[in-house]
């Protein structure tokens, strides 16, 4: 099994964790757990926010970069990491965590 399959499924172990998917630079998704719609929901507006945030961080300091973010609604913890060409979108259920 490769590094990268032993990584999603330690992360999916973790308590409270509903979803993983992992999005290409183009914002599609190669790798999931969630199904196909709340897959490119997910890919798509995550994708979105994750750029803008990134842009953020880079006007107020053209040094700096975006390594992590994480948003928290009611129902869900989005936690994002982004890696070159990739973005890791981890979903987990804030009250289970």
């Amino acid at each position: 099994m490769s590094e990268v399959e032993d990584t999603l499924k330690r992360i999916a172990s973790h308590k409270g964790v509903e979803g993983i998917v992992v999005v290409n630079k183009d914002g599609i998704a190669i790798r999931t757990t969630l199904d196909q719609s709340l897959t490119t929901q997910y890919a798509s507006l995550i994708s979105s926010l994750a750029a803008q945030a990134s842009h953020v961080v880079r006007e107020l300091d053209p040094q700096n970069g975006l390594t992590f973010l994480r948003v928290r609604s009611k129902k869900h913890e989005i936690m994002v990491a982004p890696e070159n060409d990739y973005l890791l979108i981890v979903i987990q259920n804030p009250v289970d965590a």
